[in-house]
Formats: C-alpha cells, sequence, structure tokens
C-alpha cells in the first residue's frame, strides 16, 4: 500500500510541478492522473498485463480505499459554507442563478461537442 500511495503522491506532484512551471491552465492534480493513466496504460502494454483489471492490484486496492474516504474531504467545504450563512443568505440567488447557468451551459456546450466529434467521426469512418 505504501509503494501505491508513493506513486499516486508522485504522479500528482509531477503534474502539480508541469502544471506551475509550463504555466499550464490545466490543474495539476489533473496532469497528474493522466501522467498515471498513461503510465498503467504503458505497463500494461510492456508485461502484457490487462489495464481493465486494475482493481485487483496494489494500486486500485489503493486508490479504492482512498475513494472510498472520499466523502470526508468535503466535510471542512461543508462546515464553511454553514459558517459563511449568512453570506451564503444574502448572495443566495445570484449562487443559485450562477449554478443553474453554469450547468445549463455546460449541457449544451457538451451537446454541441458531441455532435462536432460525431459527424467528424462518421466522416472519417466513411468509405
Amino acid at each position: 500500500m505504501i509503494r501505491a500511495l508513493a506513486l499516486l503522491l508522485a504522479c500528482q506532484l509531477t503534474g502539480e510541478t508541469l502544471a506551475r512551471a509550463l504555466g499550464a491552465p490545466i490543474p495539476g492534480p489533473v496532469i497528474g492522473l493522466a501522467l498515471l493513466a498513461i503510465g498503467v496504460l504503458i505497463h500494461a502494454r510492456v508485461t502484457g498485463a490487462d489495464p481493465s483489471k486494475i482493481e485487483s492490484t496494489e494500486l486500485g486496492r489503493t486508490a479504492g480505499a482512498l475513494l472510498g474516504s472520499l466523502g470526508l474531504l468535503f466535510v471542512p467545504a461543508g462546515v464553511g459554507v454553514v459558517q459563511q450563512l449568512p453570506v451564503v443568505g444574502a448572495y443566495g440567488a445570484a449562487l443559485a442563478a450562477a449554478l443553474v447557468g453554469s450547468t445549463v451551459l455546460t449541457l449544451i456546450v457538451t451537446v454541441y461537442v458531441f455532435l462536432f466529434v460525431k459527424r467528424l467521426t462518421s466522416k472519417a469512418d466513411a468509405p
């Protein structure tokens, strides 16, 4: 478990370092997750292992244990919201409008991106 945890933290640290060094607009942990996925795929190709069976490995079990405890990480944020209830009350309508508006906008953009990619892939598949 220690090796797997060290690998997860090393990927996150590498991602964070790359994000800051390159000034990338992508968060470091996202870059680290991509590096981890690439590493798992390379390892699977080199060893001939099935990457879909990762949950039975030490890395998969460690990641599963961390994900099982993920809910605990939201407790401090919830406490912060409760402590700032007057602020939330004062700006509640604006916060709700921003949440609903951004959700609707995200859904619309996602649909158009899906349609665009579908059109591109169907042209590529045509003889």
